[in-house]
């Protein structure tokens, strides 16, 4: 083996790797067991040291959610100039399952521009098939289907894939532009509830992983994390509802020139349990930085793993349930990590803490609390974070921006820009709509940011991220829960009101 494990066994018809937490730095006590097929499958996984946002994808836009391995980068290019409205160019109405059409949380569509080599191939439609300036964006849909489109146009670029069942997360491409999808399922209205790989050649399912899984402690198998792929050693990094960590060796084959792509996966799965860890379930999407993963989970628990090892490094506790992805901010040679939890195990009042964490270590360097409320019940409505933060670039590169739902009021929301290096405020916008939307950051070719806010009442508001004056803002006529995501000047975002929309920033 690579690393000293506590102990080894066989159960459950796998081979099982076990480690207690009695020597890696951590405020609370996990155990740690590996699944592998048999004894010998021992790949794991590393990013390059000094991967950055601009490493992650090696085509241009969006390829998963927030866009890269920090969870950065939920734009891609830049708006030509200072930009002063926004205006709908197009709209698409999608059809209707049990929890609705449009997209729901996250939700965010993916924007990819296909080389040409892999383009020719593609079951696109034939105005599409040899064209220069085609950028493809890829929404997912409550009503069950993956719609594709002519970024330019708003226009089908594709017959959609139907899985019959909703889906409510963020799906992936695979970053090295190989016409691979990835995607998870939010509800099980029919059939096995899992994961999904499709080729995007053909539209084929090429793999299936089934989500309710024996060796879970939890029982509900959907999947609204979005996976990274570290492309260097071909694995998919994916997180799931179940509580399951899974390190996914692809072993893919591509040929460019003939069109043809195929997998044969291998998969270690990663469980974790401890006292204070009450309700199992992934639904953040991981963050990597080199070789050090971190996700968060419904417990509150945040763990980080060495990609090399698939041993903890550390482990904290965020306070209550986490559904908003960590993002990481890279300063000197530390990552430090962002963070928010919701209010959801406190009850129908308790606090938000904004965090900011050393990656290395888990340990709290900066801390702000927010009050919220929550809606429990039958039908549970959670307020807190439930949107990621912005980490700043360029003129906002001293700046985290985090949303937060259900403040002051059931209905209210709050948008708060802090100093990264004391989380003074430096600007707030608060209003009697929430959301659980995340924000995103775009800019100018001279550096200054702006930031798209979408909320439950349909608002699409552009903020100067410097001042947080409002700009523009626009009605959708429908709760925006879905995050938006941006090529250039182009905006993608779905509706719970059964239309994906694509917006321009005009000047």
């Amino acid at each position: 083996m690579c690393f000293s494990c506590k102990y080894s066994c066989f159960a459950l018809d796998k081979y099982i790797l076990a480690f207690d937490s009695s020597d890696y730095n951590s405020n609370q006590k996990i155990k740690v067991e590996l699944f592998k097929d048999n004894k010998k499958l021992e790949f794991y996984s590393n990013f390059k040291k000094g991967i950055s946002a601009y490493d992650y994808s090696e085509v241009p836009g969006v390829l998963t959610f927030r866009g890269d391995n920090h969870r950065s980068s939920p734009s891609y290019g830049y708006i030509e100039k200072k930009p002063k409205t926004l205006s709908v160019i197009n709209k698409f109405r999608t059809s209707y399952l049990s929890w609705g059409g449009g997209a729901g949380w996250t939700g965010q569509p993916l924007i990819i521009q296909w080389p040409l080599s892999t383009l020719k191939h593609m079951n696109v439609y034939k105005e599409f098939k040899e064209s220069q300036n085609f950028i493809e964006a890829i929404c997912v849909s409550l009503d069950g289907h993956i719609y594709f489109f002519d970024l330019n146009s708003g226009k089908p670029s594709r017959d959609p894939i139907n899985i019959h069942n909703p889906i409510k997360g963020t799906p992936s491409v695979d970053s090295r532009g190989y016409p691979l999808l990835y995607v998870g399922q939010g509800i099980n209205e029919t059939g096995e509830i899992g994961y999904r790989i499709y080729s995007l050649i053909d539209s084929s399912l090429l793999f299936f992983i089934n989500g309710s899984d024996k060796l879970a402690f939890r029982g509900w198998g959907a999947f609204d994390s979005s996976p990274l792929l570290d492309k260097e050693n071909d694995t998919l990094l994916l997180c799931g509802e179940n509580g399951l960590f899974y390190n996914i060796k692809l072993n893919t084959e591509y040929n460019s020139k003939e069109g043809k792509i195929s997998i044969t996966p291998d998969i270690i799965k990663l469980r974790y349990s401890g006292d204070n860890i009450p309700r199992q379930g992934i639904e953040s999407s991981p963050a990597v930085f080199e070789n050090y993963l971190y996700f968060a989970d419904n417990s509150g628990t945040i763990v980080c793993l060495d990609l090399r090892t698939l041993y903890p490094v550390w482990v904290n506790s965020n306070l209550d349930d986490t559904d908003s992805t960590i993002t990481i901010d890279i300063q000197g040679d530390i990552p430090y990590l962002y963070c928010a939890n919701e209010v959801d195990h406190q009850g129908t009042y308790g606090n938000v803490y904004l965090r900011k964490y050393n990656g290395l270590n888990g340990a709290i360097k900066l801390e702000k609390r927010i009050p919220a409320y929550s809606i429990l019940g039958d039908h549970p409505v959670n307020g807190g974070a439930l949107g990621t933060n912005i980490i700043g670039k360029n003129n906002l590169d001293d700046t985290v921006i985090f949303s937060i739902a259900r403040y002051k009021t059931m209905n209210g929301g709050l948008i708060i820009a802090l100093d990264k290096e004391t989380f003074q405020e430096k600007w707030r916008i608060e209003s009697p709509y929430y959301s659980w939307s995340s924000p995103v950051a775009v800019y100018s070719k001279n550096g200054q940011g702006y930031i798209i806010n979408c909320d439950s009442k349909g608002n699409v508001q552009l903020i100067d991220g410097k001042t947080g004056k409002i700009i523009d803002s626009i009605n959708l006529e429908g709760n925006i829960e879905s995050s938006p995501a941006v090529f250039n000047d182009t905006i993608v975002v779905p509706s719970r009101n059964g239309n994906i929309y694509f917006l321009k920033v005009e000047s």
